[in-house]
Order: structure tokens, then C-alpha cells, then sequence
């Protein structure tokens, strides 16, 4: 079996209001869409989410690399994934988004040539995965609205946007709080928006709301400064945008830095990296999450796929497309309340809705 042919399409996804986190805005999901024909007539689906502010990509320049890749690729055997990774070289650093949706494309494809769902395929088994759900930065009063309403809905984890100044972050969580009462879950993710000072002050002041870890408190490249907050926090510390390789991983280790890792496709540069970093973690006795940017539920079904074949995976973050105006995605995971439930058909069990499809911007 053969690569034959190569679909790339600009996959832009309205969002009903912009996304705001500690180190910019986001008003559109710019994603870019793959579709991996062979020669056998299967056909594998892999998306880019490009996030500037914390990848440095942008759609166009991850759509300047696909034509590379995708040039790379014709011809090529799509069950050599390991070899492919070997191709990108520095596109994989540059640019790990678009990297990740060919990856997830040719994941879709092994799925299907094996004829097992992809979280089978990876040696997991059916589990119980959940979601928490996402509050951007706002004002306290209108966050904790925003938390209530998830409440309402069923969702018993919720994930609190900080990394301003200490004290309007502390009044933030306790407006939360004080909404939704003691018993749901509750996350924090600075995005590497304070010193180690802020965020020591924030953390000690915000220990009794309950809260289950801080994702990236510091700037990503000060692993000194991950370290010194963890040392000293009362809530223990998650590495986010600190972890993109396997690499960054072993790093991490070894400077005793973080109780957790964030793995998400989209720093990782797709499954098979994102596999390595869950058995280096797994190896350190870190438990980790899967996280995501602004994804479809093409993306994000991979990664819950990933999830459930990894059992020192324990938090989910897999609500990307929470916000969005659209579904374009026929089959994927199903969330219902945070509780997800995936498909049992070959490969990633997803498709594009052709009418969508249509009005897509081909490259």
C-alpha cells in the first residue's frame, strides 16, 4: 500500500466569543485539515490546531509546511509512521501542530488497515474518561457565571483561567467557588503568566478553594523557577507548555520540576511522540494529562483514543471545541456532562460532513 494522494484544506471554525488566556486572545480556530489517500482506497483524516501564542505557528505557516510534507509523503508506505517522524526533522520543532495531523492521518489509516479503533489498536481498553471544561479569563463575576452554567450542565470538573495580577486571580476562584459550592473539581492554568513570586503568592492564597494542580505557573523556559514553585506550592504543579518533546519530558525529570505533565498532540507533533512522553512519564511515576487548543472533535477523538490506551493518563482537557459555531465532524468521541464515550469503528471512527467539506478552502 502506497500514499497516492494528499487533500489539504484551510479549516477555519467560528468561535461564538474570543478565547482569552494569560498571554493572548484567540477569536477564530485556523486549523488546517489533512486527508491521507492510498492507493487501497483508505483514506486517514489528521487536523492542525496552530496556537501562536504557545506553539509560534500560524495556519499559514503550517500550511507552507504541509506542501512540504505532503510532497515528502507521496509514494511513501502510511503504515511507516517512525520513519515519517525521521523525515520532519526541524519541521517537527518549527512547526509540531501540522506535524501532528499528518501523524494522526496515518494512525487513522493503521487503524483501519488493522480493522480496530485506534485506543484498541494502542493496546488500551474501554475506560471511563471525563472532561473537564474550560472558564477563559474574565471578570470574577462574569466567570463564576460561566462556571455555574457548566455546573448545569453536568460537567464536575471545571478549569479556571489565571496568570494576571495575584489578587484578581484569587478573587476569581473564590467567585467560582462560591457559585458552584465545594464539591467540583477545580483546576488552574496560569499560562506561564506569573514570576515565581506571583505565583507563589496566588497559589498560598488560593490552597483553600481546592484546587487540583496549577498548569504552567512560570514562563516555559524557566525550569528553575518551575522547580522553585513546586517546591514551595501548596498545590501541586503541571507542566504545560514547558513539555512539547519526549525530550522536554526527560528534562523535566531530572530537575524534579513538575507532579504532573500536560501532553497534548499539538506540541508533541501527534500520537507517536505523544505515546513516548506517556511511557517516560509512567517509567518517573508522573501521572499526566491530555490537553488540546481549540480542536474539532477530529483532533480531539485522537487524543481521547490516546487516553484510554495509556492508563497513567488521568485528567482530560479535551474541550477545544466547546466554544465552537460549528461541527463539522460525522461520528468521534461523544461528550456528554464531561463523560466521554468513543467510537468503536476502525481508526480515529471520524469523518468530515461532505456538505462542510465542500466549502472548504483547498490548497
Amino acid at each position: 500500500m502506497r500514499i497516492s494522494g494528499i487533500d489539504v484544506y484551510y479549516f477555519d471554525i467560528p468561535l461564538e466569543q474570543p478565547f482569552k488566556i494569560a498571554i493572548g486572545t484567540v477569536h477564530e480556530a485556523n486549523n488546517v485539515l489533512v486527508r491521507v489517500q492510498t492507493d487501497e482506497g483508505i483514506t486517514g483524516l489528521g487536523e492542525s490546531c496552530p496556537f501562536a501564542p504557545i506553539t509560534g505557528e500560524t495556519q499559514e505557516t503550517n500550511i507552507a509546511v504541509a506542501r512540504n510534507l505532503r510532497d515528502m509523503l507521496i509514494g511513501k508506505d502510511p503504515l511507516a509512521i517512525e520513519p515519517f517522524l525521521g523525515l520532519t526533522g526541524g519541521l517537527l520543532h518549527s512547526n509540531p501542530s501540522i506535524v501532528a495531523a499528518f501523524d494522526m492521518a496515518l494512525y487513522d489509516i493503521l487503524g483501519k488497515v488493522a480493522s480496530l479503533p485506534l485506543f484498541r489498536l494502542l493496546g488500551g481498553e474501554p475506560r471511563s474518561l471525563e472532561t473537564d471544561i474550560t472558564a477563559g479569563l474574565d471578570t470574577p463575576e462574569k466567570m463564576a457565571a460561566r462556571a455555574k452554567e457548566f455546573i448545569a450542565q453536568g460537567y464536575r470538573k471545571i478549569k479556571i483561567k489565571v496568570g494576571q495580577d495575584p489578587e484578581l486571580d484569587i478573587a476569581r476562584l473564590e467567585a467560582i467557588r462560591e457559585a458552584i459550592g465545594g464539591t467540583p473539581a477545580i483546576s488552574i492554568d496560569a499560562n506561564q503568566g506569573w514570576t515565581v513570586p506571583q505565583a507563589l503568592a496566588a497559589l498560598k492564597g488560593m490552597e483553600k478553594f481546592r484546587i487540583l494542580f496549577v498548569e504552567q505557573p512560570v514562563v516555559s523556559w524557566d525550569t528553575d523557577g518551575l522547580r522553585a514553585v513546586r517546591q514551595n506550592s501548596p498545590i501541586p504543579v503541571m507542566a504545560d507548555e514547558a513539555l512539547f518533546s519526549p525530550q522536554d519530558a526527560i528534562k523535566l525529570i531530572k530537575a524534579d520540576a513538575c507532579d504532573y505533565f500536560n501532553i497534548k498532540l499539538m506540541k508533541a507533533g501527534g500520537i507517536a511522540n505523544s505515546l513516548k512522553i506517556g511511557h517516560i512519564a509512567e517509567s518517573a511515576n508522573i501521572r499526566a494529562m491530555v490537553g488540546c487548543m481549540l480542536e474539532t472533535r477530529l483532533a480531539l477523538t485522537a487524543a481521547a483514543h490516546l487516553m484510554a490506551a495509556r492508563k497513567n493518563i488521568i485528567f482530560a482537557d479535551l474541550d477545544g471545541n466547546a466554544s465552537h459555531t460549528v461541527d463539522p465532524v460525522v461520528g468521534g468521541m461523544e461528550v456528554k456532562g464531561g463523560a466521554i464515550t468513543l467510537p468503536e469503528s476502525p481508526g480515529l471512527g471520524v469523518d468530515i460532513d461532505p456538505a462542510f467539506l465542500k466549502k472548504l478552502r483547498r490548497v
